[in-house]
């Protein structure tokens, strides 16, 4: 090796920033002839999920929003990028051990794969493993040139100008071939979900044997900045830890209905689910990691089939008539698994397998071509999407995904009310200033909302007429303001006379609670 200069360090630390591009686009282009799932990005990202404790995930729920995963997948190439800088600076020293490096981030990425409970076994450490070779290879390909750039001239064999230009050559040529893996591996992926889009383009949904009741008039209000009664596709929340959104076709789709006390077990394709008698609700959802006051929450008009049916024709009883579980245990076809009390899903409400979403199927992002919904309980206990296994057990013999990290086996919908309009810190003209929002106590209903300016008495708000007790109401409350600053807070009460509490917590371990409040100042 040759006397060390400084661009020997900024051509190593560019040798292995290429050699991660080389890496990330060879394992993206295996992903994609193999399935995307198996992406190191994807598979580093899931475990990394999979391990963080549920404060921190909440945390980042609450920071990003539902821009939580893009920020984790930068953050992992962030992370990639600094250690392929370290790495490209070793390997100007010590070329080998620098390319030794890569295979060993290969092999992290590997266990991460298959550490994950979709995992297609040895399948998904073939695109890591393939990325790290390439990497590899490229890495020692152009620290192998660097060997001679600085050379001084007069030096036997020293052309420092050539040298520097077929080094450039060779990186560009490497930076040109990756990008090119890269798209293709990204077209690849791509057209793995033109068969679930196809098939979801080819449903034509049934009219529903038991359509929602008709609206009541009243229950929509017309306020500017309250939240809609019906929460559009396009504007759902989506919180749930795919970092690829699973892609199924409909056609080849199967649901398995198993386990204790299932007498007759099932085995169900989307069509046989089709044939059945569908009936349409109107459903309010709520995510656990919803904050006092937060966006987690959405009102729409779901189609399916009633989950106690189904239960009922496999066999099952609840447990309040003998039968041995007492947890219904579903599995999406991206492993996770979502724990739901078989009595509740049998009392009678309208627990569904869901195959539509305000007239149409089921967004991919939002479980085409199945999902599980379940009004009254947080999504994370009865919410499943891309459903493919139900399980029939009981809680004391087994701990779903999300208990398994902190949260509580059952968890109702609390009781909340949010204040939609004004928002915080606006700053309206003295005068009537329209208060509004939404409140929701789903399966118990809504039967007051009061709130309170400042430090004064409780007021009765209006209330919209109520299409349900598993729907949020929304309601409006005129208030004449006068100028300054000012603290406006809601309350309500449910239809079991529970009045929202004033108790802060946290959303862990079974959701969040308080009042919701908002700060103005009236000009």
């Amino acid at each position: 090796m040759s006397t060390w200069q400084p661009r020997h360090g900024v051509l190593g630390a560019l040798s292995g920033l290429l050699s991660a591009s080389a890496a990330l686009a060879a394992a993206e282009l295996m992903a994609g002839v193999l399935r995307p799932e198996a992406g190191p990005v994807v598979a580093v990202g899931g475990a990394a999920i999979d391990r963080t404790p549920a404060a921190v995930k909440d945390w980042a729920i609450r920071s990003f929003g539902t821009h939580d995963k893009l920020v984790l997948q930068l953050g992992i190439l962030a992370v990639l990028g600094l250690l392929a800088v370290v790495l490209g600076l070793l390997a100007v020293r010590h070329r080998r051990a620098g390319a030794a490096g890569v295979l060993v981030f290969g092999g992290v990425g590997a266990a991460a794969a298959l550490s994950r409970p979709d995992s297609a076994g040895v399948i998904d450490v073939l695109p890591s493993l393939a990325g790290a070779l390439a990497g590899a290879a490229v890495l020692w390909f152009l620290t192998g040139r660097l060997t001679r750039v600085g050379t001084p001239v007069g030096e036997a064999g020293s052309d420092s100008a050539g040298d520097r230009r077929r080094f450039l050559l060779a990186a560009a040529s490497a930076a040109a071939g990756s990008a090119a893996a890269g798209a293709l591996g990204r077209a690849l992926a791509s057209s793995s979900g033109k068969e679930a889009a196809a098939s979801r383009a080819a449903v034509r949904l049934p009219l529903p044997g038991s359509p929602a009741r008709p609206l009541p008039r009243g229950a929509a209000l017309r306020i500017r900045g309250i939240s809609p009664f019906v929460t559009p596709n396009a504007d759902f929340y989506r919180v749930d830890t795919a970092l690829v959104v699973p892609k199924v076709d409909a056609t080849r789709w199967r649901l398995r209905v198993h386990g204790i006390g299932v007498t007759r077990p099932l085995d169900l394709g989307f069509r046989d689910l089709l044939r059945r008698e569908l009936i349409e609700r109107d459903i309010t959802l709520t995510c656990v990691s919803n904050e006092v006051g937060g966006p987690y929450a959405g009102n729409a008009r779901w189609l399916g089939v009633r989950l106690a049916d189904v239960l009922r024709e496999a066999g099952v009883r609840p447990p309040s008539r003998g039968g041995p579980a007492d947890q219904l245990v579903s599995r999406s076809v991206d492993g996770m698994t979502i724990g739901t009390p078989v009595e509740e899903v049998m009392d009678g409400r309208d627990a569904l397998l869901a195959v539509g979403m305000n007239g149409e199927p089921l967004p991919l992002e939002h479980g085409f071509p199945v999902r599980m919904v379940v009004p009254g309980l947080y999504g994370y206990v009865s919410a499943c999407k891309w459903i493919e296994d139900l399980e029939l057990t009981t809680f004391a013999a087994y701990d779903p995904y999300w208990v398994r990290r902190a949260w509580a086996r059952e968890a109702p919908v609390k009781t909340q009310s949010r204040i939609d309009t004004p928002r915080p810190f606006a700053r309206p003209k003295a005068g009537t200033v329209v208060v509004a929002g939404v409140a929701w106590a789903q399966h118990r209903g809504i039967e007051r909302v009061e709130v309170r300016v400042d430090d004064g008495p409780w007021r009765d708000a209006r209330l919209a007429a109520q299409a349900s007790t598993d729907t949020w109401r929304q309601w409006s409350f005129p208030w004449e303001a006068a100028p300054g600053p000012h603290t406006l807070t809601a309350r309500a009460t449910d239809g079991t006379g529970v009045v929202q509490t004033a108790l802060r917590t946290r959303t862990v371990p079974d959701g969040a609670s308080g009042r919701h409040s908002v700060v103005i100042t009236v000009d």
